[in-house]
């Protein structure tokens, strides 16, 4: 398996939040959600501009301004990596290029959404980036949100590119892709789950760990689970494991919600009283009734 020790186990795609006035970024806040995910020892590495720091509401000065924001708070502390995703790929480049002169650490790119490339569409868009930066590269395949899959065959080719390190799936649409994933490129890509409620399923695979939006909440919970089955706790991680399904549930909210942001943003002002439940539209923030139901969750787990 590919060397992922600098990045670890649990990489959490930090939320961005915004203000309730006018939906605006709060870089001051996104500072100090920052400092309280590193300074709790929530996460090995930070991903700025993920999805679930919704990136794609962001523009391009925003965007850049988020990455000078954390990593002028977090510089040097934690290895932080770049969402530089764009269905653009001139664009992904410029976000890459500026991030690797702010001195981050990876970036990680998104297959390319809305426009359904072909298999050699996707390959061309990541040797692109990759080829124009010297940063590591994670490749992200999340085909609920982009409508396109990255097939394993792609994947071994593009494990052929020296600095893409790593692979983010979102297991839970294609639950046994990380084996497909490791066989195709003969173990030289570390797999992470994308997908909270499927971090075991892919560890048992041959999975590496995961990229857990989930982890602003649960993250210390996340590391004993993974840290557990990886030592032959078996049943521990398993009654953990069953413990924190509730909590991945009650990120759908109340109406089977597709994108879990929202429900995300406001159990963590839940527990840091950090003004971070507001969204940017078009995902609107969790109701009340999301919000007690939400509440009543966290109290059963002891986060607040």
């Amino acid at each position: 398996m590919g060397d992922f020790t600098k990045f670890g186990r649990i990489l959490v795609p930090m939320i961005t939040p915004f203000h309730k006035s006018d939906q605006s970024v709060d870089y001051k806040t996104a500072r100090k959600v920052a400092r309280y995910l590193k300074e709790n020892k929530l996460c090995d590495s930070l991903i700025v501009a993920g999805t679930t720091g919704e990136f794609y509401t962001l523009s391009f000065d925003e965007r850049i301004e988020l990455f000078k924001q954390v990593k002028d708070e977090l510089a040097g502390e934690v290895p932080l990596i770049a969402g530089v995703g764009s269905v653009y790929v001139g664009e992904a480049i410029k976000y890459t290029q500026i991030a690797e002169e702010l001195g981050y650490d990876a970036i990680m790119v998104v297959a390319p959404y809305y426009c359904k490339p072909e298999q050699e569409g996707i390959y061309a868009h990541f040797k692109q980036i990759a080829q124009n930066t010297s940063l590591p590269v994670m490749v992200y395949n999340i085909p609920l949100f982009t409508g396109v899959n990255i097939a394993p065959e792609t994947l071994a080719r593009l494990c052929e590119i020296d600095n893409i390190f790593a692979i983010k799936d979102e297991a839970g649409v294609n639950p046994l892709q990380a084996t497909e994933y490791i066989r195709a490129s003969k173990g030289r890509i570390p797999v992470y789950s994308g997908d909270d409620t499927m971090v075991l399923q892919v560890i048992t695979q041959g999975g590496v760990g995961v990229v857990s939006g989930g982890s602003h909440i649960i993250g210390h919970e996340m590391r004993e689970m993974i840290d557990d089955f990886i030592s032959g706790r078996v049943e521990k991680a398993k009654e953990l494991f069953q413990k924190l399904f509730e909590v991945f549930v009650s990120f759908r909210g109340l109406t089977s919600r597709i994108n879990p942001t929202p429900m995300i943003k406001a159990a963590f002002e839940f527990i840091t009283g950090l003004p971070t439940s507001m969204p940017r539209m078009p995902l609107l923030p969790a109701a009340d009734d999301e919000k007690e139901f939400m509440k009543k969750i966290l109290k059963k787990i002891g986060k607040i």
